[in-house]
This record gives C-alpha cells, structure tokens and sequence, in this order.
C-alpha cells in the first residue's frame, strides 16, 4: 500500500547504527498507497476567510440577551416556609438537618443576598469529582494506549517526490520497520526523518530493503530509550478476530481505527513497477506477493509501514496495500479505503526482519518451478500448472513434472500460481512441505518437497 503525504523534506542526513533485540513474544511457530504531495495545503488556513480543518469552534452573539437570564424572585411566601420548618420539626432528630438544608435550598432560589443560617452551612453537600474510569483490557482504547507510542509518521523525499508513510519501531535504539515502498523514496540521495509520538522528530537512514516481501529498516539517528512494539504471532490470528491499524493516513499522525480479520492468507501481488522508480538493491522492478491478512480496519494511503495489531497489543501484521474501487485492482491509486486492506504476516517475514536488522541480504524460500493458473474439468479442478521444472530445484527432486497440477501446499488450498508463489514466500528455505498433485487430469499424488533457497534472488 503505498502511501504519500506531503512532509518537510527539510533533513537530509543519515547515520547511525546498532541494534537492540525486539521484545518478541514466544514463537508458536493492494492498492499499495501512494500519497504524493497536492500542488497546495489540503486544509485552508485560519484566517482565509474558510473553515480551517480542526477549527472546531463555537459562532454566535455573546452579548445578545446577557442579563435577559436573570430571573424573577421567585422566593416563596412565608406560609411555605413555614410549612417547610414545621415538617423539619415533625420529623425530629437527624432529619431537622435535612429540614434546614431544604430550607436553605428554596431561600436560595429567590435570589436574596441574606445568608444561610448556621445549620444550613452544615449541610453543605461534598464536592463530588467524576474520574475517568481506566481503559478496559482487551478494549480499542487501551491498545492505542499501549502501540501509539511504538509507530511512527516516515518522511521521505527525493529530487523528484515526497510523501509520508508509518514505521514500528522495533529496538530501543531507533531501528524501525517499514515497507520497501515507503523507505525506497528516500534512496539515490533523498531523506527521511522520523516524527515519534511524543512530538520529537529524528533523521533516519536506510539500513536494508527487500523488495520481494516490500519491507524495510530504517534506523533514527541519536535516540534511546525507545519503546519497540511487542511482535505477537500472526498464524494464531483467526477470521473475525478483532484487529487495530495504527499510522498515519494522508499525513495524519497517530490514526487509529479497528475492525476484524476479513480473510487469512489472501495471495496478494503489488508490481512494484507502480511504486514509482526501481526498488532499492539493484533487483529491478519485480511483483512484491505474500499471503497476506485481510481486514476491513480502515487503511489509507500513509498507513503503509504501520502496524496492525490485535487486541492485546501485539504487533500481527505490517499493514502494505489495498484495493481500491478506482482502480479496480491492487495497482497504485489515490484512492481511500473500501474495508479491502491487506497486511503481511509478521511470524512469515520476521526471519527476513533479523536480516535486513542485520544488514545481510534477505534470503527467500524456492521450489524451483514456473507455474500458470490451471483450470480443467469445466473449472471443477483449479490450481497452479506446472509449466517448467528447474534442473536440480528442489521440485524435480520432488518428482514434479511438467503438466502436473499443485492444489493444495500441505493443507492450505491453491487456487492459481499466485496462490502457489505466496504461499512458498510464507515459508523458509529448507522447509518441508507436502504438494497434492493432480497428474494427467485424473490421478492425484502427494509429493514431499524440501525448499531451497533463492539466494537473494526473486525467483520461487
């Protein structure tokens, strides 16, 4: 998802390094948004003769009517009070306070300036203060709590553009986790800096990227005591589970909004041709595919790079691309949110995270095989068709075969070569895993395929 806001393309300096481990819990192991900066504000400022935005106020004649207010006396007549004190006296004891309180009370509304009598200051009620009571665990509002100050508004500018994406911040020392899409802006001699939560904003600069899973570390320069995100685990996410997107939208700092878990492993692919110029590394313009997580949390262009957590706070996905109702597709558009928006896994690409924390070229996994999408028996077989099987991949190792049709990778159904691609992104090289195989149309054979290793390159 690639997204653009207009930010201060002002700092331009890099530096800085060292890491410090992420609190990780245990392992049970689009449109990408572009928000590319508008020929002017998009918000009037005060004093235009426009609305501001936030200019959230109230208009109206203070003088009209001041005074009008004032009442008449309204103070009873004397047979009511007596009426009053002959009741406080009837029912004796401790209820004679009350009676001189009620007392006080209705002289007190005729507007006089006589004061109270000495038993009516006594009854003088407490001054009650309403607290705002603590945000409830598992709540939407006690997880902004708690992730706000971990995610951060990117700002990336080169000759040519600027914009604005989201980061989660992963070591105390300023390593920070982005898409590829966001931080590649600021490559060949650009800029980033880093607006934190509290305020503060910091230069950053680029310490890896890996376009094939779209992501990326940057690293703020002069910063400790950070406070990282708490990685949680994105296999155990379940559909319908509640999830929280956190970032900054067109710009927006610190946005949070929520919804559910639409759809797990959904084969997402973003040609990164329509990010805007070559991703960094020198692997040239590739499709960017993972099995992402679906969601209807409200994400925009700006939300790339930012977090989508679950409800108790732990980062499960790294929010990445969109579709919109402009474009029809997953290709870059200017377009907002539909509810369509999809999040890499973080527990598939965290092994790839330590490399590039690392500065180590990310490795991927591989079966060695070109596939197209397969479709036979009036569409009642679909699948990835295998077209080509590489000598000495792990595939013709396998047994694969030319016209074999894979339709399921271990229990997760595939649907289309897309669908194949994706799901061997989410695993690691040397994985083993179990193809289903439909070979000349009608037999189905099980083969047992130990990935290998792409070495750095694209290719799966």
């Amino acid at each position: 998802m690639t997204e653009w806001n207009p930010s201060d393309p002002s700092a331009r300096t890099p530096a800085g390094s060292d890491t410090e481990d992420t609190r990780r819990l245990p392992d049970g192991e689009g449109s990408r948004h572009r928000y590319e900066q508008p020929p002017r504000p998009p918000y009037a400022g005060v004093g235009d003769g426009t609305t501001g935005f936030g200019a959230l106020g109230f208009h109206g004649d203070q003088g009209a009517g001041a005074g009008a207010s004032r009442g008449r006396s309204g103070r009873p007549g004397t047979g009511m009070v007596a009426g009053l004190l002959a009741a406080a006296l009837l029912v004796g004891g401790a209820a004679g306070v009350a009676g001189a309180a009620g007392y006080g009370l209705v002289d007190g509304s005729s507007g006089s300036d006589a004061a109270a009598t000495g038993s009516a200051r006594t009854a003088t009620a407490p001054t009650v203060v309403q607290r705002q009571p603590a945000a409830a665990q598992g709540s939407v509002e006690a997880v902004a709590a708690s992730v706000l100050p971990s995610v951060v508004k990117i700002n990336v500018a080169n000759d040519q553009e600027q914009g604005s994406g989201s980061g989660i911040i992963i070591s105390s020392d300023g390593e920070i986790l982005t898409n590829n899409h966001v931080a590649s802006v600021a490559g060949q001699g650009g800029a980033i800096t880093v607006n934190f939560n509290d305020g503060t904003a910091k230069r950053a600069k680029i310490i890896a990227t890996d376009p094939v899973t779209d992501l990326a570390v940057i690293k703020a320069q002069g910063v400790s005591g950070l406070r990282p995100a708490t990685i949680g685990t994105s296999h155990e996410v379940r559909v319908g589970e509640n999830v929280v997107a956190i970032g900054s939208p067109f710009g927006l700092e610190a946005t949070v909004t929520s919804g559910i878990v639409s759809a797990v492993n959904r084969p997402v692919s973003v040609d990164s041709s329509q990010e805007g110029g070559s991703p960094q590394g020198g692997q040239g313009n590739q499709d960017t595919t993972y099995p992402a997580i679906q969601t209807d949390a409200a994400i925009n262009p700006g939300n790339s790079g930012g977090p989508l957590v679950d409800l108790d706070g732990q980062v499960v996905g790294i929010n990445s691309s969109i579709r919109t109702a402009s474009d029809g597709g997953l290709g870059s558009s200017p377009g907002g949110s539909i509810g369509l928006g999809f999040a890499i896994p973080v527990d598939k690409v965290w092994p790839i995270v330590q490399q590039l924390r690392k500065g180590e070229t990310p490795t991927h996994a591989r079966m060695g095989v070109s596939v197209t999408d397969a479709a036979s028996n009036g569409g009642l077989l679909t699948g990835a068709g295998v077209e080509a099987v590489n000598d000495g991949s792990a595939a013709q190792q396998a047994g694969l075969k030319k016209g074999d049709v894979i339709t399921k990778v271990d229990d997760q159904v595939i649907t289309g070569s897309q669908s194949l691609v994706a799901t061997v992104r989410g695993h690691r090289p040397g994985d083993t895993v179990t193809l289903t195989v439909v070979r000349g149309g009608d037999t189905t054979k099980t083969l047992t395929v130990k990935l290998d290793s792409d070495k750095g390159s694209a290719s799966s």
